[in-house]
């Protein structure tokens, strides 16, 4: 299904990365669409705002970026597909297939909506896995060609959710599964490349990447994952509604500073 996913392709000589966007789709498929509450349904809080347009520039680098366009509320692409959690530590989480929002209000219009075993599955089928075969197919086509390649995992998160934490996160959070998801040069050239701007940053915690990441991730085969979860005050107005101009071209620097470090490295590797 060609509407799962939008390919932006890059407008440049390619490079071995790959981008990819899980959480900013707003689209809902027309068998489910009208089983959510309405009011919830035209104000998705929990979506990656404007995380596509904000990294757009990559193209231009020779980046290829991948963007989900359905809803994290129809299928969450970076949770485990068995329900496994990310994390043990008493964090509340939305799940595979959320119910609820990050603060917890029902986002279905009837209990009986809720999806049963059997329509997780066929969400699993219909939505998630072809977003996985896709990155898969496009982390291949790099990697024939240099040996090597990195997928960066793009995310954006309200600056206080207090289900998850009472304080405000920190600008920048480079998730790499404590090190386990990709080389550690990479890790390096990307904590140099966020840190050198007037942002705060923070590793592995209070988040190390996703299912994405960790599904991923795999530098003994020369396929290496990252991902960067991004305060939305970072980029956003002190609402976090509007895209912010001035705020998003000052982190634009900082990433494409970051990438083209990781281009260089991941090339050298």
């Amino acid at each position: 299904m060609d509407n799962l996913y939008t390919i932006y392709k890059a407008k440049a000589a390619p490079v071995p990365i790959i981008l990819s966007v899980p959480h900013s789709g707003t689209k809902f498929p027309k068998e489910l669409k009208n089983q959510y509450r309405k009011r919830m349904r035209h104000q998705i809080d929990d979506t990656d705002w404007y995380v596509d347009k904000l990294y757009k520039f990559a193209q231009n680098m020779g980046i290829t970026i991948i963007k989900a366009n359905y809803s994290r509320w129809v299928i969450d692409l970076n949770r485990d597909p068995e329900s496994a959690p990310l994390y043990n530590d008493g964090r509340i989480l939305t799940g595979l297939t959320p119910t609820t929002d990050f603060f917890g209000n029902s986002i279905y219009s009837k209990k009986e909506y809720m999806p049963d075993f059997n329509e997780i599955n066929r969400r699993l089928d219909v939505y998630y896995w072809p977003y996985y075969k896709k990155i898969a197919e496009l982390l291949e086509e790099r990697k024939a060609q240099f040996g090597k390649v990195l997928l960066w995992d793009a995310h954006s998160i309200r600056a206080v959710v207090p289900t998850i934490r009472e304080e405000r996160f920190p600008d920048l959070i480079l998730g790499n599964n404590d090190g386990k998801t990709a080389h550690p040069k990479l890790i390096d050239s990307a904590l140099e490349g966020l840190n050198n701007g007037n942002y705060q940053v923070s590793e592995n915690y209070p988040f190390k990447g996703g299912h994405i990441t960790r599904y991923f991730g795999k530098p003994q085969h020369n396929v290496h994952a990252l991902q960067l979860e991004m305060n939305k005050l970072v980029y956003m107005d002190d609402r976090e509604l509007n895209f912010d101009k001035e705020r998003s071209d000052n982190i634009r620097k900082v990433l494409k500073n970051t990438l083209e470090g990781l281009i260089g490295v991941c090339t050298a590797l």
